[in-house]
């Protein structure tokens, strides 16, 4: 009796010296005042609104209006390699003037709004395989980033990295809630499995969208609410940028949102040779490039992004150089 009594107190108190667990949240980064201010100037953003939701979408349209989706990281340099450092993601779009795809995107544009004091939490998502001309069913793995964002009890999709067919402004997440996109476009969001799964219990949200308002849902990717880590990224980044399967690899891709008097007007997209201008107004221009030079003009006119010569140099010899 009495040495059981003993093993008892041990046991308790070995658990009263055992670490406790933590209740502090994990940190994420965030940008200094001063780079704050130079990212707003950058964006064309000059006052703030009290209105989070409304200066949230203000920042978003600005961003999708000024860095471009683009992975010229992975064809003009010398190493072909994405990096998410925070202090390399804020040199490349806010000193260089560049862009990124959609995990620099998405990861730059969190560390922004978490230093602008928003509640971020970002989540994985699968990228709808008919997106890029696959089965339309069918889901890819977890290869794209989206932010969700709370405002008071409401939560929103912040996606700031999906190219032509993105969310121009948050989404709220919310079944069946069309939002204007672009022009006649719509987006919305409905809750869903996807044919892959087993588990008929589980259930993902579903970015769709449509180009006219007679036109069918398309759906774009599908993402969980369940907090992914830096170091998932770190995991997705490096198959999406090196693994010869991934298209990042194989060609480049490009898109910019237009903007007229603080408005989104337009999409400018580039795929390979060729880059598009479309307008909401029914205009549209289309440039096929023959040479690197004709290209890394239609970078400087369309899309603002001038490579420095040591990056031109970093497509040669590549699948991916234009030799006319």
């Amino acid at each position: 009796m009495f040495s059981k009594t003993i093993v008892n107190l041990v046991s308790i108190v070995d658990l009263m010296d055992s670490p406790k667990p933590s209740t502090t949240l994990a940190a994420r980064p965030t940008y200094s005042n001063d780079q704050i201010a130079r990212y707003l100037s950058s964006i064309s953003i000059h006052s703030t609104n009290s209105d989070k939701l409304k200066y949230l979408t203000a920042l978003h349209q600005h961003q999708l209006a000024t860095y471009p989706f683009e992975n010229l990281s992975l064809h003009y340099s010398s190493t072909h390699t994405i990096s998410l450092d925070p202090d390399v993601l804020y040199k490349k779009f806010v000193e260089k003037g560049r862009g990124g795809y959609c995990m620099e995107n998405n990861a730059f544009f969190g560390n922004v709004l978490r230093s602008l004091g928003y509640d971020v939490t970002s989540v994985g998502a699968r990228v709808c395989m008919g997106v890029n001309g696959g089965d339309a069913e069918g889901y890819g793995s977890w290869s794209h980033m989206v932010n969700i964002v709370t405002i008071s009890d409401n939560k929103y999709m912040v996606d700031v990295g999906f190219g032509g067919n993105g969310a121009t402004a948050p989404v709220l997440l919310e079944e069946n809630n069309i939002q204007q996109r672009l022009g006649q476009g719509e987006m919305r969001l409905v809750r869903s499995k996807i044919p892959e799964q087993t588990d008929s219990s589980q259930r993902l949200w579903i970015y769709q969208i449509r180009h006219t308002l007679s036109s069918e849902w398309e759906p774009t990717y599908c993402f969980t609410e369940t907090e992914f880590l830096p170091q998932d990224y770190e995991m997705m980044n490096f198959w999406t940028s090196q693994s010869r399967r991934s298209i990042f690899t194989y060609s480049i891709l490009m898109a910019k949102m237009v903007m007229e008097e603080g408005e989104l007007v337009g999409t400018v997209t580039m795929r390979d040779a060729e880059a598009k201008k479309r307008m909401v107004s029914g205009d549209m221009e289309t440039r096929t490039c023959r040479s690197e030079e004709e290209r890394l003009g239609v970078f400087r006119e369309w899309f603002g992004v001038r490579l420095t010569r040591e990056e031109e140099k970093g497509i040669r010899g590549t699948v991916t150089e234009l030799k006319g």
